[in-house]
């Protein structure tokens, strides 16, 4: 007997075949990007943005690192890549990977730069400080001093951080150093309330005469906030003839400064000018009805002529 082939059936079966052995056919090579984000301590960083681009192309593309600090980034055509980790408030890094078929690893360890060390601690210290955790803000202004320790305003906050919880030895070293880095008024005004909480009339008055020698405008005129300091020191020394016309000084320099006109009156009313100091204690009341002296100037108002 003859065998006879059907050519299309022959075909169909063949076809099938095929399919049915697809999952073993050879399949092109699928390009990853794998790696694992730890900070400098080691630890693994949770979400983490990690940017793959490709400046050639400009071709990007972006993911996250999952809980255990890992990544993948898949469908990446073959060339050099740019990939960035970066984290806010923990760091960034950058490398550059060339992908030529299958699996690249690229692992990271993110920190923050010098720059950006100091930012985040110095913030950090002035939020704490403002919230009344004083050792805490003193830790975080250290700490940016670790980062830049010539960091003038790190040690200001530093001094005046101590000065809030009077101690005032510590606050002094600050605002002296602060000072050696670069000389401010600020810092010497800080000095001259270290001096006057601890009644060292003379030198809270030389630290209030270099504060306002810092503080003199471009103009030529005087810096109302440093005079009124320095007509303080001068006062608490006895020296009420200075202390008067420097009030009247930052008065003249700024008419609003309420302060300046509560300490004015008072020493009107040390030499006898009652009518005088009655219009000072008035114009303090209207400036600052609610100030730290207010109370008193009411009650010493009452007592003066209408």
């Amino acid at each position: 007997m003859v065998c006879r082939y059907d050519g299309r059936r022959l075909r169909m079966i063949v076809l099938v075949a095929l399919v049915a052995l697809g999952f073993a056919l050879p399949v092109a090579a699928q390009n990853v990007v794998v790696g694992k984000v730890t900070d400098v301590k080691g630890a693994l960083v949770e979400g983490a943005t990690i940017i793959v681009s490709q400046p050639d192309t400009g071709r990007k593309y972006e993911t996250k690192t999952g809980k255990d600090g890992t990544y993948a980034q898949l469908g990446l055509t073959t060339g050099t890549y740019l990939i960035t980790a970066k984290k806010e408030g923990v760091g960034a890094a950058v490398s550059e990977v060339s992908v030529r078929g299958g699996k690249v690893t690229a692992n990271f360890v993110i920190a923050l730069t010098a720059g950006e060390n100091l930012s985040k601690a110095f913030n950090e210290g002035v939020a704490a400080n403002a919230a009344g955790n004083f050792d805490a803000a003193i830790a975080k202004f250290n700490e940016a001093l670790k980062a830049s320790p010539q960091c003038s305003e790190c040690y200001y906050n530093i001094g005046v951080t101590n000065l809030s919880k009077k101690d005032y030895d510590k606050a002094e070293e600050a605002y002296k150093k602060s000072i050696e880095i670069k000389p401010s008024a600020e810092a010497y005004n800080g000095l001259v309330n270290v001096y006057t909480a601890q009644r060292k009339v003379d030198q809270a008055q030389e630290a209030a005469k270099m504060a306002a020698e810092l503080t003199v405008t471009a103009g030529g005129g005087i810096s109302p906030e440093a005079t009124y300091n320095q007509a303080v020191t001068l006062w608490n020394a006895g020296k009420v003839a200075e202390a008067k016309a420097a009030f009247e000084q930052v008065i003249a320099a700024k008419p609003d400064h309420a302060e300046a006109h509560y300490q004015f009156g008072m020493a009107l009313v040390n030499e006898g000018n009652l009518k005088g100091a009655a219009a000072e204690f008035d114009t303090y009341l209207k400036l600052a009805p609610n100030g730290p002296n207010a109370a008193t100037a009411t009650a010493l108002r009452a007592q003066l002529p209408k």
